[in-house]
């Protein structure tokens, strides 16, 4: 059997969809899931740097370009995986290896710029935030090494998504959990100065995350070259594509554009919460650390869902979408249920975990329990923009994604903010996404009409 022949079984498009949407599914929640872990590991371990939570407000602070930097990298990497996976449903193979070697080609310009930021612009980000020195001091420590060497985590969501794209997600899961726990490992080695290593506080937890991005990019690219047969990966000849990036762009820079709308967010929540006190901003930074643990496994689901979608899309198969849209929503439904549960019963021992001061746990125990009911509606939504993504329709996920941002939540946040009421704040969240899932749920009945339907 020859190598097309290999290509046209790919597994996406015969087998049963509830046991493929597993298959592809369970290795990148599991991945999320460890990713998530190491996240919160690194906050736990900085935590307790200093009595005063100034590091761990520190990366609160920093947490806006972090955010940014994953938007542009998860954005670009949707586009790759929504065009590679439609080429080959669509059995163009020269195709695939073209968008494969320009998505890897957008990860490098994207570290660049990242790497000029962090040469040139960090201080003055942080001071724009706080004059607490502590605070600027540790941030600009902690994402000066973040940017700097940023090559390590966009080449590692480029490779792994080609995993991802071609239904090999189970790889995927290996380099991203290899790189977790090599975080997980250095932490508090290089954050407290264990077995020789110099003490290097938040500078060195920045240096254990990059790290590890580098080991699970280092994984990723060897199983591309060595296993995944459905792409050839060579740097000969190779020249950009404008064609096949404006395509890429197409689907990825509205993620990309999502992505940098949520920083903004969160930098206009920091500013309103930090008006209050610095304990309202990390206490807002502890809760998207511990959000993740509940959201990322939706997403490692959505990862296995796209290119099931985009292959089917491409392949004109009307009911495999629709049963992969309809089981994809269950199974986030329940993830997010789990979520919200733990939340509303656990608040103190999540907060215990960073160490948290009275005032801390005061000002946390409602905030997370308040915060957390918008996990009710968040799994609809989070699936939605994935199929909206999927489907090549790009640029309405954006527009779902600026009316939460801007139009529904920073808004929003800053009238309850005048109440002089902190707890007022955190019902932001359940009103915003309350308003989200309305608009989204009009929208995919528009998009279902214009490109399933009639299929």
């Amino acid at each position: 059997m020859d190598q097309e022949e290999k290509r046209s079984e790919n597994k996406m498009g015969v087998m049963p969809v509830n046991r493929l949407l597993l298959s592809m599914s369970i290795p990148m929640i599991i991945s999320m899931l460890v990713q998530s872990l190491y996240n919160i590991v690194d906050s736990i371990f900085v935590a307790r740097i200093d009595e005063h939570a100034y590091a761990l407000t520190a990366l609160s602070l920093a947490f806006p370009i972090q955010n940014l930097m994953i938007g542009v990298g998860v954005g670009t990497g949707v586009g790759i995986n929504a065009f590679l996976s439609k080429s080959l449903g669509e059995k163009s193979y020269s195709m695939v290896n073209r968008s494969a070697m320009n998505g890897i080609f957008l990860a490098w310009l994207s570290c660049l710029v990242f790497m000029v930021f962090g040469f040139t612009g960090v201080g003055a980000f942080f001071s724009s935030q706080t004059d607490i020195p502590e605070v600027v001091s540790a941030g600009q420590d902690y994402l000066f090494w973040i940017c700097v060497l940023s090559f390590g985590m966009f080449n590692q969501i480029t490779l792994e998504r080609l995993l991802i794209s071609t239904g090999r997600t189970f790889y995927s899961m290996i380099s991203q959990t290899a790189g977790a726990l090599t975080n997980i490992i250095l932490d508090p080695i290089m954050i407290f100065g264990l077995f020789g290593f110099p003490e290097m506080g938040t500078a060195g937890a920045a240096l254990a995350t990059v790290i590890g991005q580098t080991v699970g990019a280092s994984l990723a690219l060897y199983f591309n070259i060595r296993i995944n047969r459905d792409i050839s990966l060579s740097i000969k000849g190779f020249r950009p594509d404008i064609g096949i990036i404006r395509r890429i762009y197409a689907v990825g820079l509205p993620s990309t554009l999502m992505g940098s709308l949520g920083s903004v967010m969160i930098f206009g929540l920091n500013q309103i919460l930090i008006s209050f006190t610095s304990t309202a901003a990390a206490v807002f930074g502890v809760y998207f650390r511990l959000q993740s643990f509940v959201l990322m496994p939706v997403f490692g689901l959505n990862n296995g869902m796209v290119p099931i979608l985009a292959y089917n899309f491409g392949a004109k198969k009307k009911e495999r979408i629709i049963k992969v849209v309809r089981l994809s929503m269950m199974y986030a439904t329940g993830i997010m249920f789990l979520g919200f549960a733990v939340f509303q019963v656990f608040p103190a021992n999540l907060l215990a975990m960073f160490n948290a001061t009275s005032e801390m746990m005061s000002m946390g125990i409602p905030a997370l329990r308040i915060i957390s009911f918008h996990f009710l509606f968040a799994g609809f939504c989070i699936v939605f923009l994935s199929v909206f993504q999927a489907l090549g329709n790009g640029g309405v996920s954006l527009f779902i994604v600026a009316s939460r941002q801007l139009i529904f939540l920073l808004p929003v946040a800053w009238l309850l903010s005048l109440t002089g009421s902190i707890n007022a704040i955190w019902w932001t969240f359940p009103v915003a996404e309350c308003m989200t899932l309305a608009l989204s749920s009009y929208l995919i009945r528009r998009v279902y009409a214009e490109k399933i339907k009639y299929m």
